[in-house]
């Protein structure tokens, strides 16, 4: 098994235990590949759900210019809810399932 294929696993896993869903593997891994390397640096593949420079960047960034989504409170809404849902405590916030559950919110699935 790849080193990639293990860190979907890992984020299934994850989609499991914290959102009690069933993760779409194919859309997932796609959402994994579309994060290219940044998913085997540390810093990089993590979001800070307490720093709102982090999250603007998400919503600038992936929700924006990645999903073509128009600007509003209904995209930072989304991103708190789906770090709410993460939980506050856990501190490994992975941005793959972060990425992915906001793109499940917004159905926009059809980007990838």
């Amino acid at each position: 098994m790849s080193k990639r294929d293990e860190l979907i696993e890992k984020y299934a896993a994850d989609i499991k235990d914290k959102f009690g869903e069933t993760a779409d593997m194919d859309l997932l891994t796609k959402v994994t590949v579309g994060l290219g390397p940044s998913i085997y640096n540390l810093d990089a593949s993590k979001v800070s759900g307490g720093d709102e420079k982090e999250l603007e960047t998400v919503k600038n960034n992936y929700l924006i210019k990645k999903l073509g989504l128009s600007d509003g409170p209904q995209l930072m809404d989304a991103i708190k809810s789906v770090m709410e849902k993460y939980g506050s405590a856990n501190r490994n916030k992975h941005r793959a399932v972060v990425y992915y559950m906001l793109c499940k919110h917004f159905n926009k699935a059809s980007v990838y």
